[in-house]
């Protein structure tokens, strides 16, 4: 199979796939319990969650390991279980989408408030290095750094991705009216940022739907000339008791796909509420 940044270079529009905690959410994960536990008491829904996104079209599927960092894992009690955490979300997604897909290992924020303290950014580093050198291990084709706030954190988690020597995708989430992060930091920003730190795609991700998600991936690709990424939520949250419930449907994020491609977004999935007939209907959009 001809690598990712081979397709993206030679202009190939690829497919990711969508929400992870809604997929995991809709077969029983409470609100609360930590998606990365259920590599070990549910393989075989984690598994099933890689096959059914590939099944509804998505080139490119993400491991189960989106908070399997030392400091995400040391709230459930499993700090010192980040390399088997992140090994095993590897190898159930491989196993759930075969050779002919690319498996791409999530990478998400530690939770902690990453400043420029140079000793508290090297304890940050090593934390992303052990998940990313995990996740190698487990066979990953590259890494998706994502939902970031600060380019500070982003840059040690792109960082600790490369020395793997795998290509890493690296996104923020974005207000789609200020386009700036929750924390501050603008559009121009993070362009500049994530792709000084070595991330070979950059983009955007959960925060807003998908009409909001046309704005800031059209901003993106105003500050140069950068391989984009774009997974929208299925609109924003609303609350029904303690669900947060996404009301926009498959038709409506694929209606929107030809302004995304349009941006230069060439890898285009889902974020929080979508699932695997979002990404159908993303497909089909394409072709």
């Amino acid at each position: 199979m001809q690598g990712l940044l081979a397709r993206l270079e030679a202009g190939e529009i690829l497919v990711s796939d969508g929400a992870t905690g809604t997929y995991l959410q809709e077969k029983g994960l409470f609100i609360g319990e930590a998606p990365e536990t259920w590599n070990f008491s549910h393989p075989d829904v984690v598994r099933d969650m890689a096959a059914d996104y590939a099944a509804a079209g998505a080139d490119v599927v993400e491991t189960n390991s989106f908070g399997g960092n030392r400091f995400r894992l040391q709230a459930i009690g499993m700090a010192d279980r980040v390399r088997e955490v992140n090994r095993v979300a590897a190898k159930l997604a491989r196993e759930g989408v075969g050779q002919d897909r690319f498996v791409m290992g999530s990478m998400g924020p530690t939770g902690e408030t990453v400043t420029e303290d140079r000793t508290q950014q090297d304890t940050i580093y090593a934390a992303f290095v052990a998940q990313a050198q995990a996740l190698a291990e487990g066979g990953v084709d590259g890494f998706c750094v994502e939902t970031m706030m600060t380019v500070v954190e982003a840059k040690q988690a792109i960082r600790a991705a490369k020395t793997t020597g795998l290509p890493v995708m690296a996104s923020m989430t974005f207000d789609s009216e200020t386009l700036m992060t929750p924390l501050g930091v603008t559009v121009e920003q993070a362009v500049v940022g994530l792709v000084d730190a070595g991330a070979d795609v950059v983009g955007a991700n959960c925060g807003t739907g998908i009409v909001g998600m046309v704005g800031v991936v059209r901003a993106m690709g105003r500050v140069g000339q950068v391989l984009l990424l774009a997974q929208a939520n299925a609109g924003l949250p609303e609350m029904d008791g303690d669900r947060a419930r996404y009301l926009e449907p498959p038709e409506m994020v694929a209606g929107c796909v030809s302004e995304l491609v349009a941006a230069g977004v060439q890898v285009i999935g889902g974020c929080c509420g979508t699932g695997p007939a979002h990404i159908r209907a993303i497909r089909k959009s394409l072709k």
